[in-house]
């Protein structure tokens, strides 16, 4: 065999192994969801109903690569709505475990379910009253002739959840992988079938996650648009030369046009082209309320920033005024001011 033959054989095996690995994960995960739809279906519904019913924290634990599931599953809950925080078994056994008080909701992640450091924390699971569910891969609902025997942990849990697998990814059938995944997957479940019974919207995601890009999104207007002596303004009897003024001295390609204090028009940049090429150089004989579009796009203070991009780009406008119920004029919003929020 050649040198190039021996490489191509070796990325053919490493090609065939990664795909492999990815059908048996995705095997397990369609294995979870066919469990989910029918035998599991009633105690996944328990389970989101004890979490639901929580009125302290969703402690999660697990130990190990389970572990690490549990970090995220954790993370996952609080992104979402529920106050959670992940209780690593070992050091809860030598101080953290007054993390965990009535009230809680305990999810103990273990693949065996026979983990020490989690089974020891069961004593003062059990003596506060808190829930306990747990996500193990007892195979809860074989159809085997064989008599089922649960792990310590499933038998302890107010609810035990199934994550089972058929075997592992790894050639060795020993790394967690295929078990990790469907742990993983399963733990979301919960956790989206939470935020979805309590109601958790778009808008609450935003306001938990100000310093990402979502968040950036659904800022409101009221953060991001010009006010006070920066929003370009004249009143319905000012002369067209003291309009082109304003607008050039603000620098946002337009200017409002209030009466008192309500908004009643708006005079763009194309405005100004438009008007020159009607009337020439006697455009500047005339005043803003003569001149301005009177029912200009406007948007309200509380309406999210992604909203306001939607309006820009339908209408193929720059600047929206904001006004609040009464008609008066609070503010203007450039497309310019949206830049930050990463949209553009």
């Amino acid at each position: 065999m050649t040198h190039a033959s021996g490489r191509s054989a070796a990325l053919l095996m490493t090609k065939n192994l990664g795909e492999n690995v990815v059908r048996i994960e995705a095997g397990a995960l369609r294995a979870l969801a066919d469990r989910l739809a029918g035998p599991m279906a009633a105690d996944f519904e328990r389970a989101v109903e004890l979490l639901h019913n929580c009125t302290g924290r969703v402690i999660v634990t697990g130990m190990g690569k389970s572990g690490l599931i549990a970090r995220k599953v954790a993370a996952t809950f609080t992104s979402t709505g529920s106050p959670a925080l992940f209780l690593h078994p070992a050091e809860a056994l030598h101080g953290d475990l007054g993390m965990v008080v009535r009230g809680d909701v305990v999810v103990a992640l273990s693949a065996s379910g026979e983990t020490s450091e989690i089974l020891r924390l069961l004593v003062t699971v059990k003596r506060l009253g808190v829930p306990l569910i747990t996500l193990t891969c007892d195979d809860l609902y074989s159809t085997a002739d064989e008599p089922r025997v649960c792990s310590t942990l499933a038998q302890a849990a107010d609810v035990a959840l199934d994550c089972s697998v058929a075997h592992e990814a790894c050639s060795l059938g020993l790394a967690p992988t295929a078990s990790t995944t469907t742990m993983l997957a399963l733990g979301d479940a919960l956790a989206v079938a939470l935020s979805e019974r309590r109601g958790f919207k778009e808008e609450d995601f935003a306001n938990l996650h100000p310093g990402g890009k979502l968040g950036k999104r659904f800022a409101r207007v009221s953060t991001l648009m010009h006010t006070g002596d920066a929003v370009p303004s004249v009143k319905p009897s000012t002369p067209m030369t003291e309009v082109i003024y304003e607008m050039s001295r603000k620098g946002l390609g337009m200017t409002t046009v209030v009466d008192g204090e309500k908004l009643a028009g708006l005079i763009s940049d194309g405005d100004l082209r438009r008007l020159l090429e009607k009337h020439g150089k006697h455009a500047v004989d005339l005043t803003a309320g003569e001149c301005m579009s009177r029912s200009p796009s406007v948007i309200g203070p509380d309406v999210f920033a992604i909203a306001a991009l939607d309006i820009m780009e339908k209408k193929k406008i720059t600047s929206l005024p904001v006004i609040n119920d009464a008609g008066h004029l609070l503010g203007v919003l450039h497309l310019h001011d949206l830049w930050g929020t990463q949209m553009l």
